[in-house]
């Protein structure tokens, strides 16, 4: 669950960062993209690190 929103929180701020800075609809989706994934695998490993410790 941790991963899930973590990827959609990632993609919202980089789709907003894009956008603020005059991108245009490609580079927003790509912007949302990279974020995305980004925040996904560190939502991963805040998962693993959970489980392990509880």
């Amino acid at each position: 669950m941790i991963v899930i929103l973590a990827a959609l929180a990632g993609a919202i701020w980089g789709g907003l960062l894009a956008k603020k800075r005059g991108g245009k609809p490609a580079d927003i989706a790509q912007y949302a993209a990279g974020y995305g994934i980004a925040f996904a695998l560190a939502g991963l490993f805040v998962t693993i690190v959970l489980e392990r410790l509880l």
